[in-house]
């Protein structure tokens, strides 16, 4: 049953006022609005919490967050349905987005219990070392303490709730804060219900998990500036992260925001490639480009190409296949809204030359497709700035050089791809040094959308796909942001954390 309430430390707390869903269909529901009260209630207990969760064993934790896996699981009918009806997603996308919700949960589960992420290490004394004899030094990662997380707006579970920061926040031994975004307030509850379960059957303190309900800006600035919170964890617009990395950055006390604020995700179509392959890779990029209404902070919304009849050609068929794709609904009429004036700006911009038009009423997207010159695109501040949505850009470069240059004046991005044969490789070589500066994926003959949780993935880059360059937000090195090195110099034994005894 839905109670419209917030979760805070195991009760589910009403408001002095409310805010009212906006669901693509159905009925819509009134929900707490949260308020600096329920934010300093949320975080004393996360402090509580800490006394004892953050040192508890990596065995209490990975049932833990294996439990929490276990509860979504068993509402995930629930889920689905509220799911569709907020956002309007399909339901395969969110059964989908459901599992690999509950799969990050027990990945991290399992990459806690080998212990291999405490970055254990030991500098064995030397008393007898000249001309100074050496302590004995060890070391190990410890938990940084409560940690706030914002719910995404594209991400209802997977990057939410119970999604990736939340789920190696915990696994780092950090009580959790949620704020709820509210474009599925009822998918965050259930969520949170699902999380109150796994707290009852494992006996953890209840202040490790809270849910904090707001359609304002207020809750989510009390949150990052109390003075208990020691990191955020967000994924949004950059304007929205941008403002909150502020108040970071201005407390009396910084502390990291770690922001995933969205990229253009620039493919490279080197020659060869696209003299051998362009219709398929113009079909492959159309399908990646509108997957989900084009709403993925991977959504590769720029090509580079030299200028040409392949060019020409590629254009022609990514034209066709985006023509055939029909108006979706997209997460909110606020996302809507501004994914059409995202549109009105590049089609205003010098020298862009519209390919594919469409019509865009109420929350609905259809494709857009447009053509650029390197020469015009290197001129624009407007281009090179993320359109969420199902809008395509075409750069078309006169030499290799220039296409080089595009790749120079890119700003950090999430991923960067080449489309590429054995007889581009020595432009590729050439590229791969500038893509990494640029990017912190780097694909081949791909499309990033879709992104692995495994070891190896970086979710993340430079300034401004997101606020630290060494982090990542998916994968299991996500665990580090909440995380702090501690050294112990000549410490007992009895005083060690139990990892280094």
């Amino acid at each position: 049953m839905m109670t419209g309430k917030h979760l805070i430390a195991g009760e589910w707390i009403a408001g002095a006022s409310t805010f009212t869903s906006e669901p693509a269909h159905g009925p819509a529901s009134d929900y707490a609005q949260g308020s600096r009260t329920h934010v300093d209630a949320a975080a004393e207990k996360a402090e509580q919490a800490f006394w004892s969760y953050g040192y508890s064993s990596a065995e209490t934790r990975a049932g833990f967050l294996t439990a929490i896996a276990d509860e979504i699981e068993a509402r995930g009918a629930a889920l689905t349905d509220i799911g569709c009806r907020e956002t309007g997603l399909p339901e395969a996308r969110l059964n989908g987005e459901r599992g690999r919700t509950t799969g990050q949960l027990r990945l991290f589960a399992s990459h806690i219990l080998d212990g291999a992420y405490l970055d254990r290490r030991h500098d064995v004394a030397l008393p007898d070392r000249s001309p100074m004899p050496r302590p004995d030094i060890k070391m190990v990662a410890r938990p940084v303490g409560p940690v706030a997380v914002f719910g995404a707006s594209n991400f209802p579970l997977a990057f939410s709730t119970a999604g990736g920061d939340t789920a190696s926040a915990l696994a780092a031994g950090c009580p959790v804060v949620v704020k709820g975004h509210p474009a599925h307030p009822g998918t965050a509850e259930i969520v949170a219900q699902a999380i109150e379960a796994a707290i009852k059957s494992c006996g953890v303190h209840p202040g490790v998990f809270s849910l904090i309900q707001s359609n304002s800006r207020d809750a989510g600035e009390a949150l990052v500036t109390h003075p208990l919170i020691q990191a955020v964890g967000f994924t949004g617009s950059l304007g929205a992260g941008r403002a909150l990395f502020n108040l970071c950055a201005a407390r009396p006390t910084p502390i990291p925001f770690y922001g995933e604020l969205g990229s253009i995700n620039p493919v490279f179509l080197l020659p060869h490639a696209l003299s051998a392959r362009g219709s398929q890779i113009a079909q492959g990029w159309a399908a990646s480009l509108t997957m989900g209404a084009g709403q993925f902070c991977t959504n590769p919304g720029v090509v580079v190409a030299l200028k040409g009849d392949d060019a020409e050609g590629f254009a022609k068929v990514a034209s066709e296949a985006l023509a055939g794709v029909a108006a979706q609904t997209m997460l909110t009429d606020g996302i809507a809204a501004s994914y059409r004036s995202g549109r009105e700006a590049v089609a205003a911009s010098a020298g862009v030359d519209e390919l594919l038009a469409a019509s865009c009423e109420g929350r609905n997207a259809a494709p857009y497709l447009y053509r650029v010159s390197a020469k015009d695109w290197l001129d624009s501040r407007v281009l090179a700035e993320e359109v969420f949505g199902p809008l395509g850009i075409i750069v078309e470069a006169q030499d290799f050089d220039e296409m080089k240059a595009v790749a120079l004046n890119l700003h950090g991005q999430l991923t960067c791809t080449l489309q590429m044969e054995d007889a581009d490789l020595a432009q590729a070589t050439q590229l791969m040094p500038i893509l990494e500066r640029k990017a912190g994926r780097i694909l081949a003959n791909g499309f990033p959308t879709g992104v692995e949780v495994s070891e190896a993935m970086v979710h993340g880059g430079p300034y401004p796909a997101s606020t630290n360059f060494g982090a990542t937000s998916v994968g299991t090195l996500a665990i580090r942001r909440f995380l702090r090195p501690v050294s112990y110099q000549n410490m007992p034994d009895a005083l060690l954390p139990l990892e280094l005894r």
